[in-house]
Parts: structure tokens; sequence; C-alpha cells
């Protein structure tokens, strides 16, 4: 049982409701891409454009994944079981980012040339890490229909989307060598942190060593 740390309304939201916040949750995971394009149009990329619209892509790739990992366990602890239905949209944008993310990497920094691309993904660690991240997200992406879930059943279809608890630690890990090179280890400190403590619970939970729920009054 859940901890009771959200108030009734919002546990009980109706049907209408959840798909309107549904709706509101989508148009706020657009709003980093809108700000790109409106800072595109006026100039405000800064002096380095390519620079900029690579780390934000990169960062809200990884802000969405954390978000995405997050809902079961906050699902678990506030009872919001209508979180469930935003987690796959959240998923896809994550994935969105991830993709507008690699083709900055391959468009306009490498201009298509497949052969100095390969040699970035080889030589640089952090790039390959990058990539296998990419390269995990793909079968997540094209299963994530409900046709793709009838079709390969939820036990398999749950089996292969397990795939994010080692896709979020690979962006992590990409995200800290990126910065590590310019000694700004902070923020990605605070993921490592954030994101092993949401997997330890979740192992918690798996091996019923969870904290003992409050029940409802």
């Amino acid at each position: 049982m859940a901890l009771q740390l959200a108030p009734a309304v919002l546990r009980n939201l109706r049907p209408r409701a959840v798909t309107g916040l549904w709706w509101i949750f989508l148009a706020l995971a657009f709003t980093p891409l809108a700000r790109l394009v409106v800072l595109g149009f006026t100039g405000g990329l800064g002096a380095n454009p390519l620079e900029f619209i690579t780390h934000s892509t990169g960062d809200w790739t990884l802000y969405l994944f954390c978000i995405t990992l997050a809902v079961t366990p906050l699902r678990k602890l506030t009872d919001l079981n209508w979180l469930v239905r935003m987690r796959r949209m959240l998923g896809l944008m994550a994935f969105f980012y991830l993709s507008l993310h690699f083709t900055t990497f391959v468009w306009f920094d490498h201009f298509f040339d497949l052969g100095e691309i390969w040699k970035d993904i080889v030589k640089r660690p952090f790039i390959t890490v990058g990539v296998l991240a990419l390269l995990l997200t793909l079968p997540l992406a094209i299963t994530s229909t409900n046709g793709m879930v009838r079709r390969l059943g939820g036990k398999r279809w749950q089996a292969l989307h397990r795939l994010v608890y080692l896709i979020v630690p690979l962006g992590v890990l990409h995200y800290w060598w990126d910065k590590a090179g310019k000694n700004l280890i902070a923020q990605p400190l605070l993921f490592a942190v954030l994101v092993g403590l949401m997997l330890a619970l979740r192992l918690a939970w798996r091996r019923g060593r969870a904290p003992v729920a409050v029940q409802r009054s």
C-alpha cells in the first residue's frame, strides 16, 4: 500500500481530469523545443548556437528520462495511480529529445560525414556511451504502442522496457563525462544520486524490503 502523501482529491481524479493533465504534461514537454525555436529566430542562442542546442536537447533528454523513472516511486509513495498514464508519453518525449540531440551531433556537428562520426564514437567514451543509450532506447520507442504490447505479451514487453534501468544510468554517465572535462560535476553528481536512489527504491520494493506503508484511514 502507498504512503498517503497526496490529498484524496488528487488520488481520485476523474478520467477526464487525468486526460487533461496528460495534455498539459505533453505541452510542457514541448516547451524546451519551443524555446529553442523562439531563440533561434530571435538570435538568442548565444555565440555558439550549436553548443547551446546540443546542451539543451541533451539536458532535457536526461530530465525527461529521470522524470519517467520517477513515476513508479511517486505512484507507490503517493497512491497517485493516474501517474502511470503519463509514463509512456514522458518516455517517448525523452526519446524525441534524444533523437534531436543525436541529430544535432550528426548533422550540424559532422554534416553527415559517417567516417568522422564513427571516429568520434570510437575515440570519445562519452559519445560511445551516448550512442549506446540511443541504440538501447530504439526498441523501447518502437514497441511503445498498445498494439506492440499485445503482440509481445505483457511479460515480454515489461522485460524489454526494463532496459530503461540501464539507459538512464548510461545517460548520467554520458552527462558526467561531458561535464567532468570542464570540471563541472555538481549537477552530474546530483543526477547520479537521484537515479541511484530511485533504482535502490525499486530494488527494495522488488525484494520486499520497502518500509511498511501507512494504512489508509
